[in-house]
């Protein structure tokens, strides 16, 4: 199957800046992708132009198949986004998120009831539909942002550092629900500062300075860098890092 990402030397300056230079690399479908940089190394200016939010200056890419010079509102309908910052409306309740999100991504409302109902079973959050969000423990508000965020089974989900601020238990459970996205064939483009999170993935790309520093399975990258873990591959590709701010 052709891969769900793909770019070819994907650029963006602002000015004499070069935010994201000459970004090469692919992601298939089903598969963990980490994306990985220090703050300043490009990332952030990355995803953007991935998820259609922002048109590069110059190569080539490709999302869930559309371009992204000329297919941005397509894309945007056949990718989920989580973000740590802001991923569910704490004033609406349960359910009302869920419909919501559903409908934001054009689902009609026979799916959208039928969804609803379903997503309430798989979480166990029958008896908290009518609960405000912001009434929530942490981890279960974590567990319903990933899931409206796939709620319209997209091809691949982005996840910008989603697991900020919570317990390592939350994380791990987290990321149970992303191996299972995972089986069902959905991609997982993952940004993270948590290094330990970077051994759950299938690859890990490391941007340092706004180009791809290295590109490998966790496994690969630790034997190449002669490191005990990926924090210590991190640390050697980020230290004489130039950038301060993203």
């Amino acid at each position: 199957m052709p891969p769900v990402i793909s770019t070819n030397q994907l650029t963006k300056r602002f000015g004499q800046f070069v935010a994201a230079n000459e970004l090469t690399f692919q992601v298939e479908k089903g598969e963990i992708f980490g994306f990985l940089g220090a703050n300043g190394a490009g990332k952030t200016t990355a995803m953007r132009m991935l998820c259609g939010l922002s048109i590069p200056s110059s190569g080539k890419a490709t999302v869930a198949g559309f371009d992204v010079y000329t297919q941005t509102e397509k894309i945007k309908q056949n990718i989920g986004y989580m973000s740590q910052k802001f991923s569910l409306y704490d004033d609406l309740t349960v359910a009302e998120n869920i419909r919501f999100y559903a409908g934001i991504y054009g689902m009609s409302k026979q799916a959208i009831k039928a969804k609803t109902t379903e997503l309430l079973q798989e979480l166990q959050l029958e008896k908290e539909a009518k609960t405000l969000v912001k009434a929530l423990p942490l981890g279960w508000k974590q567990k319903l942002a990933f899931s409206v965020a796939i709620v319209h089974n997209p091809d691949i989900v982005f996840l910008d550092e989603p697991t900020g601020g919570v317990d390592p238990v939350t994380r791990r459970q987290f990321w149970d629900l992303i191996y299972a996205a995972s089986d069902k064939g959905v991609t997982v483009f993952v940004t993270t500062h948590y290094m330990d999170e970077a051994e759950y993935c299938n690859r890990v790309s490391i941007m340092v300075d706004g180009v791809i520093a290295a590109l490998d399975s966790p496994a690969n990258l630790k034997q190449q860098f002669n490191a005990a873990n990926m924090e210590d591959v991190f640390y050697e590709l980020a230290r004489n890092a130039k950038r301060k701010a993203d």
